[in-house]
């Protein structure tokens, strides 16, 4: 700036000058005219000289010259003040962008602040709602377990009644059995039986059940222990008469440690390892699948027992395997004609060993064993020699059992059904004494006056011996549900020899043979389900199913009522027949079922009357089934637990093995119809 201006001076200057030294230069050229006129005029004015106006326009310039410098010099000021301002004004602002970069930082991290203040406070609203909701969700539940609790907790164990119900249940049957609600399905009467002439009509409580199910869980898995219970047992003086008072009875009791890596050991009176579960192998009441039935006996064909079991199971996500040992039982039935022999394979209860020792019948056989010569007034006549045999029929008729009932099974869960495959192996043992027969019973040592040969030898345990045999089913069941869980089909089978105490109907295990031995019973039980469920609270069902058991036909022999003779000394004596085919074993073709033909009269009935229906039908049982048809309606089913109401109609069938030909018959068989109708109300606690 200062440059320009005094670049600006001196052209001024420069241009003042050129104009003075024109001035002068033009005056000259016009200086002779003026002369002239001197002498003809008056003299002019002076005028300056042209060096006191170069003179003044110098003075002038550098007036003019020191004011531009002045100026200059203001500006100068001015500028460089103006510089000094715009270098603080620079460095103001630099320091205000500073400070504005830092308060951007400062803003930046505000405003990060800003919103993960934000997050947190919508965080913590979101928390204060789950907070509120958990905390009404927990008083929800607290008041629940006050008002309205699961379990009953104590010390760390939860105790839950679940299972528990009150049942009011009717049974109507065509044909009497004496049976109240379960159906003692191998005692249905035959046809011309007296019981099979009468109806019976019985009203009970007696299937309420009690639960209860006490569960704790330690870091290793879950302890459990588990009692059921119901009024289905019979006391000594438990009858209708008045107060209908019948015994408590435990159906099961058990205790189990369960692993979290899906091993269960589980020990006391337990669902059998043979019945049918709904998922894996499980010994919870509510996870056997028991057909749908109100009949405590179930249905024939079902393989159950309720018994002692210890067992080993190992689960997994599809499938599951087990191991169990279950408390033994031999279910025996022989018909013992001629000279068979003796066997002991079991007794009644002992009362000091907490077993029944009751007996149900005792019935005295009289029999003519000999004629002995008698004189009389110089007369030979004879008088008849009487043996009495006393026959007692046990309550319980326990065996003597040598070994547990060994049972494996393998469950599978594909995710279409449920399998099963299973197997029973079991023993019988008994002491055969082939020294006391039935011939050598009533007639031991005895001769015939006719022949003079020993009838049968004296009695003797000499010889007798232990005998065991093997026994054993395989079994399997399998179960599908479709149409959305509407419609459930399953089958189920066991067949083996001796296993008839696993079927419903409880059929026999073994036999005798001629020789006192033991034989089995080839046992075959069946069961086929329907089950519908159109609406929740409605289950309709059909079950039919059928247990049987083999002929298994022996032939002894007999000497049949002793005759009157005389030797040849004429000493009287008995005489006995030539030796005949007798009926042993089971379902013999030489058991005589000519009393099934007619309505017989009752039997020896003691001092009362009317209460023994009798009927000498001994045709034994080959075959029961049953169809049953019934539903189950929830009318009520919420947090106050369950009322349900069900109604059942059933068809049963007993059949016998032939026995005998009867002339103008042929071989004599047995059969009894029965049609049965039951009624169950029930309450189920939640």
């Amino acid at each position: 700036m200062n440059k320009q201006l005094k670049t600006l001076a001196t052209l001024a200057l420069v241009s003042a000058l050129y104009a003075g030294q024109a001035q002068t230069t033009a005056s000259g050229t016009t200086s002779t005219p003026s002369t002239t006129h001197k002498t003809t005029r008056s003299a002019a004015p002076k005028k300056p000289s042209v060096e006191s106006q170069i003179q003044s326009l110098r003075e002038d310039m550098e007036t003019q010259i020191q004011q531009l410098k002045q100026q200059l010099a203001d500006r100068d000021q001015q500028l460089q003040q103006a510089q000094q301002a715009a270098a603080a004004a620079q460095a103001a602002a630099a320091q205000a962008q500073q400070q504005a970069a830092q308060q951007s930082g400062v803003l930046t991290e505000n405003t990060q602040a800003v919103s993960s203040l934000q997050g947190a406070v919508s965080d913590l609203k979101t928390n204060n709602t789950s907070l509120a909701t958990t905390v009404q969700e927990d008083q929800a539940k607290v008041e629940k377990q006050i008002l309205n609790p699961d379990a009953i907790h104590f010390k760390g164990v939860t105790i839950s009644p679940t299972g528990s119900f009150l049942a009011g249940e009717t049974i109507y049957r065509t044909h009497a059995t004496g049976g109240d609600i379960p159906t003692a399905f191998s005692s249905l009467p035959y046809e011309h039986a007296d019981a099979y002439a009468l109806s019976e009509f019985y009203g009970t409580a007696r299937q309420s059940r009690v639960a209860l199910m006490a569960e704790g869980k330690p870091s290793w898995g879950t302890v459990r222990g588990y009692y059921e219970a119901d009024w289905l047992g019979t006391g000594i003086t438990s009858n209708n008469n008045e107060s209908n008072s019948y015994v408590f009875r435990q159906r099961v009791l058990w205790a189990q440690a369960a692993l979290n890596s899906g091993w269960a050991f589980t020990g006391g009176q337990l669902w059998s390892l043979a019945t049918e579960d709904k998922k894996g192998i499980s010994n919870l009441s509510s996870d056997i699948m028991l057909p749908l039935t109100i009949d405590p006996n179930y249905v024939p064909g079902f393989v159950w027992e309720r018994q002692y079991g210890f067992r080993v199971t190992k689960t997994f996500d599809h499938a599951a395997f087990g191991i169990a040992a279950e408390n033994p039982q031999v279910l025996y039935t022989a018909t013992l004609a001629g000279n068979t022999p003796y066997a002991v394979l079991g007794s009644a209860g002992t009362n000091g060993g907490n077993y029944n020792a009751a007996v149900s019948t005792c019935s005295p056989s009289t029999s003519i064993v000999n004629y002995t010569n008698q004189v009389n007034g110089g007369v030979d006549t004879y008088l008849p020699v009487y043996k009495t045999v006393n026959s007692c029929a046990n309550i319980t008729n326990i065996s003597f059992n040598v070994m547990p009932d060994f049972l494996a099974k393998a469950a599978f869960d594909p995710g279409f059904g449920h399998y099963e495959i299973f197997g029973v192996f079991r023993s019988a043992h008994e002491t055969v004494y082939p020294g006391e027969t039935t011939n050598g019973n009533l007639y031991g040592g005895l001769k015939d006056i006719v022949t003079g040969a020993t009838v049968a030898p004296a009695l003797t345990t000499a010889g007798s011996y232990n005998n065991d045999i093997g026994l054993g089913g395989v079994g399997a069941s399998g179960r599908v549900t479709v149409l959305s869980n509407k419609l459930t089909v399953g089958l189920k089978g066991l067949y083996g020899p001796g296993v008839g105490r696993y079927g419903a109907t409880t059929l026999s295990d073994v036999t005798t043979a001629a020789s006192g031995e033991f034989t089995p019973l080839h046992n075959l039980s069946a069961l086929g389900t329907v089950e519908i469920a159109p609406t929740p609270r409605l289950i309709v069902y059909l079950n039919y199913g059928g247990d049987y058991a083999g002929r298994n036909s022996g032939v002894g022999t007999t000497l049949g009522a002793p005759s009157v003779g005389k030797s040849a000394a004429g000493v009287y004596g008995g005489h006995w027949a030539a030796p005949a085919a007798a009926a042993v074993g089971y379902g013999s073709y030489y058991l005589s079922n000519s009393a099934c033909l007619t309505n017989a009269a009752p039997g020896y009935n003691g001092s009362s009357t009317g209460f023994y229906p009798g009927g000498s039908c001994g045709a034994q049982t080959k075959d029961v089934q049953e169809g049953t048809l019934g539903y189950w309606y929830d009318f009520y089913r919420g947090d106050y637990g369950r009322v349900r109401l069900g109604m059942q109609y059933a068809y049963a069938l007993r059949d016998s093995w032939s026995g005998a030909p009867v002339a103008g018959v042929g071989a004599v068989a047995a059969k009894g119809i029965d049609n049965m109708f039951w009624t169950s109300f029930r309450y189920y606690l939640p």
